[in-house]
């Protein structure tokens, strides 16, 4: 399973993820605010070798939690939010395995391929996780940014998912309208990606129980991982329980001796 670290404002968050607005800060619908650090979490994961976790920063005054958390758990996390050419190599030389991004591709909301190769080429392929986090229109998906505010010109599809594979490792997807709600993911995407991913994909937008683990690799053939937010216990949820879920996803362990 996927692991994450959401930043707003310097803190660890939990939100719904539709509710995020520059235009209107108190429309945002908050399920958890952490007292533990950054650090504390990244440390938690680093404690159970779970790899390849993502930090998002949703807005500005989140990057000393970034790098506090990167110092605790250093190429054991994933950083996005407002990643960009020019900084990504510093974000991987803070201890970052990958550099996670989206809007820096859609400069006004359009998809730009040079762009891309300029990341690509700077850090390299295997450095770099697109996040192709979206929203529902009518029976596609179409890229959001911004904090999922602004939705790109990009639909989420086969071609789309072929074009952003050749330029890097992996990818995550928020659905966005779903994220923060705990009531399912979106299991028509899941499987959707499950057809068209060529790469690893994280799924992230609400998981409520811990079969949605199995169900999302049944969905996918096995090819999207999936990642808890809100309804995990060490975010103020009661559905999942976070040791639960380390045990499941290591599997049948092997007898010793």
């Amino acid at each position: 399973f996927g692991q994450c670290i959401d930043l707003h404002d310097g803190q660890v968050k939990q939100i719904v993820g539709g509710t995020l607005s520059d235009d209107n800060p108190a429309a945002l619908k908050t399920n958890f605010v952490a007292s533990q650090s950054p650090g504390d979490f990244a440390r938690l994961y680093k404690r159970h070798d779970l790899r390849g976790g993502h930090i998002i920063k949703l807005g500005p005054r989140n990057d000393d939690a970034a790098r506090e958390a990167l110092a605790a758990w250093p190429g054991g996390l994933q950083i996005g939010g407002g990643v960009t050419d020019t900084n990504a190599q510093e974000w991987l030389d803070a201890g970052a395995s990958k550099v996670v991004v989206t809007s820096y591709l859609f400069p006004a909301g359009k998809f730009s391929l040079e762009r891309l190769q300029a990341i690509s080429r700077t850090i390299g392929r295997e450095r770099l996780v697109v996040d192709v986090s979206c929203r529902r229109r009518e029976d596609k998906w179409l890229v959001a940014m911004n904090k999922w505010q602004d939705i790109t010109d990009m639909e989420v599809c086969k071609e789309s998912l072929d074009l952003l594979s050749q330029f890097c490792r992996r990818f995550l997807i928020h659905a966005a309208d779903v994220e923060g709600l705990c009531q399912g993911i979106d299991e028509d995407l899941v499987r959707k990606l499950g057809e068209w991913v060529t790469i690893p994909a994280t799924y992230a937008g609400g998981a409520k129980h811990i079969n949605d683990l199995a169900l999302v690799d049944r969905l996918s053939g096995g090819k999207v991982d999936l990642t808890y937010g809100s309804s995990l216990d060490i975010f103020g949820g009661t559905l999942v329980k976070f040791d639960d879920l380390v045990l499941v996803s290591r599997g049948p362990q092997e007898p010793s001796g």
